[in-house]
């Protein structure tokens, strides 16, 4: 890998093994990567792999749904605090990427079985959650719109959401995921329509399927290529 062509930084919330690897190492070929997690475990396995072929990488302990917490992150990130290089230092934080793929909790339960606890779950990763990811990242990535009015640039400041087949289609049993999922649909949508025009791109990504990672090796299905390889979705 060669080292990052640019000092605008690529931020993924909701980091593991499967398809948040990916793109942080498909990134991290342009841009300097901030990977968060609650784990550090999800994360320092990527940030050694992606320093170990040239990159720039670093984890945080995050927890989307705390505003504080991701509040600190950015203001870590605008003092230059984060990396040990200084990227982001110096107040004006130049953001190229904004990918929210935090999965939840998933909770498959009949729904008089819930408890109000279980079904908050939901909507406090991907509605909660996704809402303290898009207020911090938002003025920065619109900061880093290219003032121009004369061309439309190829690549954006963007801001990623990734859903799951619950995004548009409530199942039996999975009242709290699903609740979730339409609430991040639901959100990507209204900042689309808002933040598109000033030149922020936005979009809401569906990855129909269940996706070939460590946590679902044991789920079998009628035929063997049921997976999604996390490689390909990214």
């Amino acid at each position: 890998m060669s080292p990052p062509t640019s000092n605008a930084l690529c931020i993924i919330a909701g980091v593991g093994p499967g398809t948040s690897r990916s793109l942080a190492l498909k990134f991290s070929s342009t841009y300097p990567v901030v990977l968060l997690a609650r784990t550090p475990a999800n994360y320092e396995p990527i940030v050694a792999e992606i320093r170990a072929a040239g990159g720039k990488a670093v984890g945080v302990r995050c927890d989307v749904c705390d505003s504080e917490a991701v509040g600190g992150v950015v203001k870590g990130l605008q003092e230059g605090k984060v990396f040990e290089g200084g990227e982001g230092g110096g107040g004006a934080l130049e953001v190229a990427v904004g990918i929210f793929n935090v999965g939840g909790r998933f909770v498959r339960k009949p729904f008089l079985e819930l408890s109000e606890e279980e079904f908050g779950a939901g909507w406090e990763a991907n509605g909660k959650g996704a809402f303290n990811f898009s207020r911090a990242l938002l003025p920065h990535l619109l900061s880093s719109v290219p003032q121009t009015t004369t061309t439309s640039p190829q690549h954006p400041p963007t801001l990623l959401f990734t859903g799951a087949t619950a995004s548009v289609k409530g199942s039996s049993t999975c009242a709290s995921f699903a609740t979730g999922k339409f609430a991040l649909r639901a959100l990507a949508q209204s900042l689309a329509r808002e933040f598109g025009p000033r030149g922020v791109h936005v979009a809401h990504v569906v990855v129909d399927g269940v996706i070939d990672i460590p946590r679902t090796k044991g789920w079998v299905f009628e035929k063997e290529d049921a997976k999604l390889g996390a490689g390909a979705v990214s």
